[in-house]
């Protein structure tokens, strides 16, 4: 009976939140601003969350400084950039897989949103990138980042990579952590369908670099990655593993 419920739950919400892309996310495509773009992405998964009945709750705004800085979370659902969007003010943008930019009409739309596409793969694209978004940050703009690249089956908290770290140092812009539960359950890895439940998004102090960029890239990563570690919910699985995400 459980699992009956939880397929009729799924199949609700999967139709729910088709609705709801093609109602707001397919006009994304069209729209003359990046801002109008960005709010109408933002009200979408707002609205999808509530058909769907999974509460958001949303804690720690008034850590975001008034200029640029970089958010950092921990990774476990395919629900993370979205929610993330959602909860932050339009002035954020993420960093994508470059993969992404192919998927069919999802890749056409979160191209027209304004993220960054990022190419792991390539050592010269990677570094010109994040040059590219060095200047982005020192202009004004603010990122989001997840910096364990990816997420896994099993719970806990991976790896940081130092992308984010660098670029905060050398752009001389604060650190935001911030941590996401409960997506893992409601749609993780091997999901099909979403599950039922409540997604908790907070936000922390900024932790400003100091020091010379090599200190203040590890400093700002352990640091960080402590405090997320200490919020997240999860185990700690600092050694790499297989993932996907």
């Amino acid at each position: 009976m459980r699992r009956l419920l939880e397929l009729g739950y799924g199949l609700y919400a999967l139709l729910a939140i088709l609705c709801v892309a093609l109602a707001l996310v397919l006009p994304v495509l069209f729209l003359p601003t990046l801002s109008l773009r960005r709010d109408t992405g933002r009200l979408a998964v707002r609205l999808g969350m509530a058909l769907a009945f999974i509460r958001v709750r949303i804690q720690g705004l008034e850590h975001l400084p008034a200029g640029p800085c970089v958010v950092v979370s921990n990774h476990a659902s395919y629900l993370d950039g979205p929610l993330m969007t959602a909860a932050l003010p339009s002035r954020f943008t993420f960093m994508v897989q470059h993969g992404a930019a192919r998927w069919p009409i999802a890749g056409w739309i979160i191209q027209r949103m304004g993220v960054t596409f990022v190419n792991r793969g390539s050592a010269r694209s990677g570094a010109a990138q994040t040059r590219g978004l060095i200047r982005r940050l020192g202009e004004g703009q603010s990122l989001v980042v997840f910096p364990e690249g990816t997420f896994a089956a099993p719970a806990g908290l991976l790896p940081f990579r130092n992308g984010a770290f660098l670029m905060a140092a050398h752009a001389g812009v604060p650190v935001v952590p911030g941590v996401i539960r409960g997506t893992r359950r409601i749609f993780g890895e091997g999901a099909r369908l979403l599950r039922p439940g409540a997604v908790d998004i907070e936000l922390f102090a900024p932790l400003a670099p100091a020091g010379d960029h090599r200190q203040a890239i590890q400093q700002l990563s352990d640091r960080t990655r402590s405090v997320v570690l200490r919020h997240c919910g999860e185990p700690d699985r600092g050694n790499p593993v297989k993932a996907r995400g």
